[in-house]
């Protein structure tokens, strides 16, 4: 069956790996703006892989027929450096009309500092400002749970940012419900070595009847899974699911989300 990846770091993959999701069922892949492995020294490399991700990128994908999207920001590894985040900022909003852009993501906190803190809301004023959706990334491991607090606390001083219209990614069991019950989109991620397995991703599934979450690989540089989305929808099969639940998550969770960006466009269904 079609999937959407909705959270997928494709600059750090092969060529091969796109085919290999088109051959998997994927359909459309959307492409936050991240981090490298390594921190940029100017603006102008991050004008360029701007430029990489709404330019080139989409070239890539459709090969295999695969539609491809992206989110701009200064990634929260990279915030501690106000200055420069200054200087990325002001660069986003001559890209924000590129076609393929959805909005502002992936922003948030990494180590949860006050620079962080700042850059993450100067992001937020820049999505309000612009009428854009917001993707938000949120700490790993034992920092998570302060990190997203501090995030959502945050948020709460946006009122033009509708909570339909934005998701905190990387949610696990003990955050899933702090997301969700203040109206924001939540965000599985399945990695091999952190965040969520499948099976841990379904759990979460189950006990919030799959209502405004998706999954995602987020499959980037480290060690990370291309195929961890439909990996997911067999061990769904294999728990029962039933078409319409798995059709859900891999297809009409993340359409409806994705949809309130007027450049979302919806591909058929094979």
């Amino acid at each position: 069956m079609n999937y959407i990846e909705p959270h997928g770091h494709m600059v750090s993959r092969t060529t091969d790996d796109y085919e290999r999701m088109a051959l998997a069922g994927c359909a459309v892949i959307c492409e936050p703006a991240f981090w490298a492995g390594f921190d940029r020294a100017s603006a102008q490399g991050f004008a360029d892989y701007f430029r990489q991700i709404t330019q080139y990128e989409p070239k890539r994908a459709a090969r295999f027929g695969i539609e491809h999207y992206s989110w701009l920001c200064i990634n929260p590894k990279e915030a501690e450096d106000t200055a420069l985040a200054a200087e990325v900022m002001a660069l986003i909003p001559e890209f924000l009309n590129q076609p393929n852009v959805l909005g502002i993501g992936e922003i948030g906190l990494n180590k949860n500092s006050r620079n962080e803190l700042k850059v993450f809301e100067q992001h937020l004023q820049l999505a309000q400002d612009h009428q854009q959706l917001v993707l938000i990334h949120t700490p790993h491991l034992e920092d998570k749970r302060k990190g997203t607090r501090l995030i959502l606390d945050a948020l709460k001083n946006f009122s033009g940012l509708n909570p339909g219209r934005v998701l905190v990614d990387h949610v696990e069991e003990h955050t899933a419900g702090m997301v969700l019950e203040q109206g924001f989109w939540a965000g599985l991620t399945l990695y091999p070595e952190s965040k969520c397995t499948p099976a841990r991703a379904i759990d979460i599934l189950e006990n919030f009847r799959a209502e405004q979450l998706w999954i995602n690989s987020a499959c980037d540089w480290g060690i990370s899974d291309p195929l961890a989305v439909p990996r997911t929808l067999q061990m769904m099969r294999q728990r029962g699911w039933t078409q319409a639940m798995i059709e859900r998550v891999a297809w009409n969770n993340p359409t409806q989300f994705l949809s309130q960006s007027p450049k979302f466009k919806q591909p058929s269904k094979a």
